[in-house]
């Protein structure tokens, strides 16, 4: 991320009454002619009497010169005083003042910082001559505004008039290097300050880096930041967002961690980034960690910081402690309204989230917006409220597809399949394949052969390489015993080669996650976990286990079915947990896909035999599992 200067806003204006000016007047004009000197203007100037300043000016005429009108231009700019400011320029104009560069170059950043980025740019293009100073400052402006396409034409521009750009010019014009088209931009930029040898200087190395990560090009981020000879906060918290936004999370935070070691300072922005990617990992006891530094480095200020606290907390399943940092909190933007409803639906909890949306209303200091209303729908359906869902959508105004998704899955899941699957067909929008296969879930759970198969032979059709389609279509099949049209798309699945994408589940184990992917033979630990997986099969079994032989694929013996089951990645966790917590702990894991039906099952056992909550994070929500009984209501 690029420094930004912020100056003091909303600093303010002296009021000064009429009689006031009024007796200022009058002690000037009994003063000997021309006796006020350049140094009584920049007192009032520096004690932020701008208009007393102005009046000094005035009286002053054509003997104001370089030195009033730079002490003058800075008050402005501090004050954002854009009509003191314009009467500074107005009267260069009338004495016919001709203000050098370095003037020229305030007055754009005056301007600039008053929002008036036309005029700004008219002083630019009607300046005779001009420095890097000038046109590094209007491309700053028009990033920081932006207006990308405008920053990146003025540095053509530049280059094309023969003025050198400095490392402010590159770190700034690179901040601009965004959209489809913006890794080609930058990369001709990166070109171009390896030939003036600025590539690493830190502020260029820090815009480079971060435009490498936004455009998902993170290898090549990793090399600029590996190469800098000297880095900053800036500069670590931009690699470390890089990793954190595009889902590589444990890169994120081990590499935090090294750079922590070497001495790195953080900041704001480094701390949220950093909880970004424990939410992703679902890491509590390094989230704490993380908690407790900003709560000693006083950075609870910013509401950022707030609205990751809570993000993480809730992805961790601490919703208490989400909900306690959320009511802390003086000053809620619709960030974190939503982090705490997003929270309370992926849980399953849609009673609370309704409560909050209610309180939301009330309190009318922020607008709801699309996310949030995804959330309380979201909530309505994982509660099982699908007619005040049904009240909430009708109320909204301009729905957008992914409410109308949620609409489908509510109807879904109350199990009026044909309903949602007639909700789809009038449904102003061309349906996803998110919204198809929301409604094959439905009809999977409902046993529903004859939509589910419409369903899926379209869902098919438009993402031909995702297995979970097949096994689901597999599954309707098996139970209506259709034994040759489970034959049929087994062999679609090897005609059209679709592979599964891969189990990996994780737990954290005194602030050390443990990865296993499934049938992983790389834990140091495996063989003591899967002889662990294989002892609990047998025992549970005892108690009624049955293992769901509907959830392998493959066509092979119901023993090797088995087999195969026993190395889930999530039954790897769980066992490992029971290893290595003690009696009576809650067992937490996190996977990156769906949950099959068995390994539900098989948790489900582990919490009633072995007195243990097991909460349980896949893809799609939460699944809180106390004594057997699962939050989700066995719909996921």
């Amino acid at each position: 991320m690029l420094r930004k200067l912020i100056f003091c806003s909303g600093h303010p204006k002296h009021v000064v009454s009429i009689s006031s000016q009024f007796s200022r007047l009058l002690a000037i004009s009994s003063l000997p002619p021309n006796s006020a000197s350049s140094s009584d203007l920049k007192n009032l100037c520096y004690n932020g009497q701008l208009i007393e300043a102005l009046l000094e000016m005035g009286i002053k005429g054509l003997e104001v010169k370089f030195d009033d009108y730079d002490t003058l231009l800075t008050e402005c700019v501090k004050q954002r005083a854009i009509k003191e400011g314009q009467r500074v320029h107005s009267h260069m104009i009338k004495t016919s003042y001709l203000p050098p560069v370095y003037l020229r170059t305030r007055l754009i950043v005056f301007y600039n910082k008053c929002g008036c980025l036309g005029d700004a740019r008219k002083v630019l293009d009607e300046m005779a001559e001009r420095n890097v100073v000038s046109w590094t400052a209007m491309i700053s402006a028009y990033s920081q505004k932006g207006y990308y396409s405008e920053a990146l034409g003025l540095f053509v521009n530049l280059l094309r008039s023969g003025t050198e750009p400095n490392e402010f010019t590159f770190a700034t014009v690179l901040t601009s290097c965004t959209g489809a088209s913006g890794f080609d931009h930058g990369s001709q930029i990166h070109s171009l300050t390896i030939k003036t040898s600025f590539s690493s200087h830190i502020y260029v190395g820090s815009s480079l880096l971060d435009m490498y990560a936004k455009s998902c090009n993170i290898n090549e981020a990793r090399e600029i930041f590996d190469s800098l000879a000297k880095r900053d906060v800036v500069s670590c918290t931009a690699i470390i967002s890089g990793y954190a936004q595009m889902g590589l999370d444990t890169e994120a935070l081990d590499l935090f961690c090294k750079l922590q070691n070497e001495g790195m300072n953080s900041n704001y922005v480094t701390y949220a980034s950093l909880l970004t990617a424990l939410s992703g990992l679902a890491a509590l006891g390094h989230g704490k960690q993380v908690h407790s530094h900003i709560l000693r480095s006083e950075l609870l200020c910013y509401i950022v910081l707030h609205n990751s606290l809570i993000d993480m907390y809730s992805k961790c399943g601490k919703l208490t402690y989400a909900r306690r940092i959320f009511d802390y909190m003086t000053e809620r933007s619709v960030i974190s309204w939503n982090a705490m409803l997003v929270g309370y639906s992926k849980y399953g909890m849609g009673r609370q989230a309704l409560e909050l949306f209610q309180l939301m209303r009330e309190e009318e200091r922020v607008k709801p917006d699309s996310v949030t209303y995804l959330a309380v729908l979201s909530g309505c359906s994982h509660g099982g409220m699908e007619d005040k869902g049904l009240e909430i959508f009708y109320e909204m105004v301009e729905p957008k597809i992914e409410h109308y998704g949620c609409v489908v899955d509510l109807l879904g899941r109350s199990g009026q399949v044909e309903k949602a699957f007639e909700f789809i067909r009038k449904m102003p929008f061309e349906p996803t394949s998110a919204i198809w296969g929301s409604l094959l879930g439905a009809c999977k759970v409902h046993t529903d052969v004859q939509i589910g198969e419409v369903v899926a032979q379209k869902l098919i059709q438009i993402e031909p390489e995702n297995a979970g389609n097949y096994v689901i279509l597999s599954n309707l099949y098996a139970t209506a015993n259709r034994w040759e049209d489970v034959k049929n798309i087994r062999e679609l699945m090897k005609e059209k080669a679709v592979i599964k994408e891969p189990g990996r589940s994780w737990i954290e184990i005194e602030q050390t996650l443990h990865t296993f992917h499934a049938s992983d033979r790389s834990h140091p630990r495996k063989v003591e976990v899967f002889a662990k997986v294989k002892d609990l099969s047998v025992k549970f079994k005892e108690f009624g286990y049955v293992p769901n032989l509907g959830c392998v694929l493959y066509d092979v013996d119901e023993e090797q079915k088995e087999r195969i089951l026993l190395g889930h990645s999530e039954k790897l966790a769980m066992a490992f947990g029971l290893m290595h917590t003690s009696k009576g702990m809650s067992i937490r894991i996190m996977k990156n896909l769906r949950i099959c039906v068995d390994c539900h099952n098989f948790a489900k056992f582990v919490s009633k035999i072995y007195e243990r909550k097991v909460s349980l994070r896949d893809k799609n929500r939460f699944h809180d599992i106390v004594e057997g009984v699962c939050s989700c209501g066995d719909y996921w």
